[in-house]
């Protein structure tokens, strides 16, 4: 009897032989395309607006507030879709120049800002001291705000 309760729970969560799948639908982006100022492709969650499809017509229109944090998430935001982008768009020159030129301004800001407080685990040290709970913490806007 146990091995039958057993078994019919590893049976659970299968799908039947003929089930149906999802078929996903992502439009494939010409070259050059349309894009979203950084703040507002943060908060829209894609750089392009051809990309920008909202769940039931639900659209996030909060906007960050500018903080040192905000702005150093709001670069990698951008590096991150631009890869993206990239990985299907190798010959976009543009788009590699934008990519390139977020980079070295992340890379700044990360060093500028990054100086007083750990940004991530890569660097969470200064000296001889472990300061990666130090706070503030980087997401706590009301401590960052004056930055």
């Amino acid at each position: 009897m146990e091995s039958n309760k057993m078994i019919s729970r590893h049976e659970e969560g299968r799908l039947p032989a003929m089930a149906p799948l999802a078929n996903p639908y992502v439009p494939f982006q010409l070259e050059n395309p349309l894009k979203y100022e950084p703040r507002k492709a943060l908060v829209r969650g894609t750089l392009f607006p051809g990309l920008d499809l909202p769940f039931m017509g639900m659209v996030n229109q909060q906007e960050q507030p500018v903080t040192p944090s905000t702005e150093l998430q709001t670069l990698a935001f951008m590096i991150q879709e631009l890869a993206l982008y990239l990985d299907t768009h190798p010959e976009d020159k543009e788009a590699l120049e934008l990519y390139q030129t977020y980079q070295k301004m992340l890379h700044k800001g990360m060093m500028e800002y990054g100086e007083d407080r750990p940004l991530n685990h890569k660097l969470p040290t200064k000296g001889d001291r472990y300061r990666w709970l130090d706070d503030p913490w980087p997401w706590e806007y009301a401590a960052n705000k004056e930055d």
